[in-house]
């Protein structure tokens, strides 16, 4: 944590320095926007093929083909999931969510994309519909549907709070990732990554630069929607904290069970191809 009190003192250019504009460090101007009006067309006629509940405290996994449609929808009460994603047919392949946050920002909502890791680099899927893109940022610098925050986990559970807690938000990924590829948890572990914070309403403070939660604005209905652009594992956890007004990894907090719908279009988007990889030669300068 930065001190609030500076121990150096500030040099007679301080203002200048601090007054230098910011530049964005990866203009998005060159990618081609997601044409979500396309894959809402796409939505016509579409059959739900599958769904799975995620109980309150746990994770499970479900498996999207490519040019199909999931959300995940909110059905009993203010809860928040934390979503992992892999190529179905190569799980080295799997979201980045620190370059997701480079290309577009700290929260994401319709037509953003969730991009995978080097050196495949290529939307994984496209957010189509966010029934919460109505909250903005609010007056703390909060937000909905981060990707900053990296899960719960049992490790820092342990730091901090010196006991054991085996159902952190990491821990229910592992078991699923495990069940799903019929692997050890020694196997899966690995695997799991930074996340997706779904419904999560996160920021950070404006005096320390701490990474805060509040209350999720959340409720029954409300939902995310995606696109998968690649054959797609996913994992979400319901996480332990509830609604995340109070709580990180506790089994006092009110938690509620959330749901996975997969669906088919009667035919993919109008011009859509699933992407390749990234065409980087990988040479690296030599």
């Amino acid at each position: 944590m930065k001190p609030q009190h500076p121990e150096t003192v500030a040099p007679p250019d301080a203002a200048a320095r601090k007054g230098v504009a910011p530049v964005i460090c990866y203009p998005i101007e060159t990618l081609p926007a997601a044409d979500v009006a396309g894959y809402r067309a796409a939505r016509t006629g579409w059959t739900k093929i599958d769904e799975v509940v995620v109980p309150a405290r746990d994770a499970r996994s479900f498996t999207v083909p490519a040019g199909h449609f999931f959300r995940i929808v909110s059905v009993e009460g203010p809860q928040v999931g934390d979503l992992n994603l892999w190529n179905a047919d190569d799980t080295s392949e799997r979201f980045f969510s620190g370059k997701t946050r480079a290309l577009h920002g700290t929260h994401v909502s319709t037509g953003d994309r969730l991009w995978s890791n080097l050196p495949y680099l290529r939307p994984m899927a496209t957010i189509t519909e966010d029934t919460l893109d109505w909250y903005g940022f609010d007056e703390f610098g909060g937000a909905v549907h981060d990707v900053i925050g990296t899960r719960c986990d049992p490790y820092t559970n342990m730091l901090l709070q010196g006991s054991e807690y085996h159902y952190c938000c990491h821990s229910n990924l592992t078991r699923a990732f495990a069940d799903a590829s019929h692997d050890t948890l020694r196997h899966a572990e690995p695997h799991v990554h930074d996340v997706l914070n779904v419904f999560m309403c996160t920021g950070f403070t404006r005096d320390t630069g701490q990474y805060f939660m509040k209350t999720t604005p959340v409720r029954p209905g409300d939902f995310l929607e995606f696109f998968a652009e690649i054959n797609l594992l996913g994992a979400l956890s319901a996480c332990p904290g509830g609604d995340c007004g109070s709580k990180h990894s506790s089994d006092v907090a009110q938690c509620h069970p959330l749901l996975v719908e997969v669906y088919r279009p009667k035919a993919a988007p109008a011009g859509w191809h699933s992407p390749a990889r990234n065409a980087y030669s990988g040479s690296h300068g030599r």
